[in-house]
């Protein structure tokens, strides 16, 4: 399959479920998705490493810091994003990608597409979030 292949190809209902046009093209979509963040985290770094902390104004100084701890937390968001794509990958390779992991059920292309690392299926993520809604409110 060549890249404009894969580019131009999109998923549908109408072909059997994780052929290897749709493991193909969420795999590269997969991959995209983490080399941008790649990209974003050097960006980061960058960033934190340029910053002269020599600022002689305290709030100045205070202020920098706040950026540094965001673009940090930003980082570590970013860190967990790239083990769940490396997860999705691992599982296109053995054949476990798009099933929903509660109830063995396809997760629909659509949710894949917008979310390709979904692990649940739409109606497992909801009824995980009521569950969740419902214990954190005891």
């Amino acid at each position: 399959m060549s890249v404009s292949d894969v580019e131009e190809y999109r998923p549908n209902e109408d072909e059997p479920f994780m052929n290897d046009r749709q493991k193909e093209y969420f795999r590269k979509k997969l991959l995209t998705w983490k080399q941008e963040i790649i990209q974003e985290s050097k960006g980061t770094l960058n960033n934190l490493q340029e910053e002269n902390n020599h600022l002689p104004d305290i709030a100045d100084r205070a202020s920098s810091e706040t950026e540094k701890a965001l673009e940090l937390r930003t980082r570590d968001r970013q860190r967990k994003l790239i083990a769940k794509i490396e997860a999705a990958l691992r599982k296109i390779e053995t054949g476990e990608y798009g099933y929903c992991e509660e109830t063995g059920e396809p997760i629909s292309l659509r949710r894949l597409d917008a979310r390709p690392i979904a692990t649940l299926s739409l109606e497992a993520q909801e009824r995980h979030e009521r569950e969740e809604r419902v214990h954190r409110d005891d």
